[in-house]
């Protein structure tokens, strides 16, 4: 699967190496090239972009030589709108079109947002909002309306690639792959994107972290919550009250919904029996497990383990 990087000058040096590193990474878990990818431009050449990163860039010749996929970059806007006119082309021929943080802002402001949801970084899209009328404006990591991905980009581009890639890998080789990158988490592309520095609270308050660190470490064990609380050095109404303040649920919930979360992680990751993921995550029994996990992903962890590939995007 061939990928074209669509650049301009002052392009958005973080959302290219996202970009191609999420491609050459996937190769590595691979072990083949199955992914290929190539820089286009208005403005071939040696293009310089945000800390100074310098890429050579093909040129973009309208209707011709399209790429299986289009991924757009952000940056300081690009003159004129031959980069539209290809984005629409592309789309005429049935590829792949993702778009960037300013780049989606751009595409919006000259197509508009009536045709189903859109978005772009948040702050753009708060911009975006002030400016006219947009209806299907979201906060979301990306969107997809009329064959054209609009993404918030940044950091979200790791979590945007990943989930255009999924169906070429399985299970363990997202996993893999995330692992390779270093992510923590992969995001869905409904994910809501983090807009100011209270949407993580839990980065101000130590006792949060330490809470959460203390539940993942005992999910085979799980901890009764005034233990847990006891731990901490905080009363149970101290510690309920911090995270319902910071996650909108209640410590006891949170905790089973980690330990369900590592029990799927290990159904589709591992080939270790159900019942012994039970009691690795502190169920007890397959029965336990498969109610929690019904409750939470609606799924039977039979049918968790059966499936093939991972979806991470949302359209």
């Amino acid at each position: 699967m061939r990928f074209e990087i669509f650049v301009s000058p002052g392009f958005n040096a973080l959302e290219v190496a996202a970009v191609s590193s999420v491609l050459e990474k996937a190769n590595h878990v691979l072990s083949k090239d199955v992914f290929d990818w190539r820089f286009v431009s208005d403005t071939p050449g040696l293009l310089m972009g945000s800390q100074r990163m310098i890429v050579r860039a093909q040129p973009a010749v309208a209707n011709h030589d399209f790429s299986d996929a289009m991924i757009v970059i952000g940056g300081k806007k690009p003159q004129g709108g031959d980069w539209i006119a290809r984005v629409r082309a592309m789309k005429r021929a049935g590829r792949l079109v993702a778009l960037l943080s300013e780049a989606a802002t751009a595409f919006i402001e000259v197509t508009g947002s009536s045709g189903g949801k859109v978005t772009s970084h948040w702050r753009d899209v708060i911009t975006l909002s002030e400016k006219g009328y947009h209806p299907n404006l979201t906060f979301n990591i990306a969107e997809s309306s009329n064959g054209v991905i609009t993404a918030a980009g940044r950091v979200g581009t790791l979590d945007l690639m990943v989930g255009l890639i999924s169906n070429d890998l399985t299970g363990p080789q997202v996993a893999e792959l995330a692992s390779l990158l270093l992510m923590p988490l992969i995001r869905k592309t409904s994910a809501e994107q983090p807009r100011n520095i209270g949407h993580n609270e839990s980065l101000f308050d130590r006792r949060i972290a330490k809470a959460i660190n203390l539940m993942e470490d005992t999910i085979s064990e799980p901890l009764p919550i005034v233990d847990l609380a006891d731990q901490l050095g905080v009363s149970v109404r101290h510690l309920e009250r911090q995270f319902n303040e910071v996650f909108n649920d209640t410590p006891a919930r949170f905790y089973k919904r980690l330990r369900v979360k590592r029990a799927k992680a290990m159904l589709e990751e591992t080939t270790v029996s159900i019942v012994d993921i039970s009691v690795a995550t502190g169920f007890g029994s397959t029965q336990t497990l498969a109610k929690s996990m019904k409750d939470e992903y609606s799924l039977t962890p039979k049918k968790i383990r059966d499936r093939r590939s991972v979806k991470l995007v949302d359209f």
